[in-house]
């Protein structure tokens, strides 16, 4: 199995899916396809088990968890941005028309960082220990292009509370 490096997410309509292209410019660069299930899945679990596994959630009270989730989530970010580069479009276009389908993608606690295992259906992969912050990130690099699919409705910020005297929002 390939060793993971670098990982670059491209939605692409005609496919309507994601390209997970893996070590692009390297010398063995690799890529798969991740159908809307599997990336809203992964999202999905990755982030409670992100939650599950944080130590600073372990101590603090349920009614903080989500909030400290979103600081740590924040953090990461902030905090892998030097790492961000543009992926040249040809490089991408050249992963794609060699992209196996993702049959299986697992995400492991292993010591302080995480396993992530990506296996196409081709019997090709990629597999590569990562921090929690860089796995934010990743998170947040997928999350962006399922955005851009249109596969799940950006949820909108809560509002400011209502000032007194003014009128209540009607619901339907």
């Amino acid at each position: 199995m390939l060793a993971l490096k670098s990982i670059t997410f491209a939605y692409r309509p005609r496919e309507d899916r994601v390209l997970a292209a893996v070590n692009l410019g390297q010398a063995e660069p690799w890529s798969c396809w991740l159908t809307r299930r599997l990336s809203l899945a992964m999202l999905e679990r990755a982030q409670k088990f992100l939650a599950s596994t944080s130590p600073l959630a372990q101590r603090t009270t349920p009614d903080h968890r989500n909030e400290l989730a979103a600081f740590e989530r924040d953090a990461a970010l902030t905090a892998t941005a030097g790492a961000m580069s543009s992926t040249p479009t040809d490089a991408l276009a050249t992963s794609a028309g060699s992209a196996e389908l993702a049959d299986r993608l697992t995400i492991t606690q292993q010591g302080q960082g995480f396993r992530l295992d990506i296996t196409g259906d081709r019997g090709g992969g990629t597999s590569g220990v990562v921090l929690r912050a860089e796995l934010q990130r990743i998170l947040r690099m997928l999350e962006g292009e399922v955005i851009k699919a249109g596969w799940v409705a950006v949820v909108a910020p809560p509002t400011a509370p209502a000032q007194e005297g003014s009128p209540k929002p009607a619901r339907h």
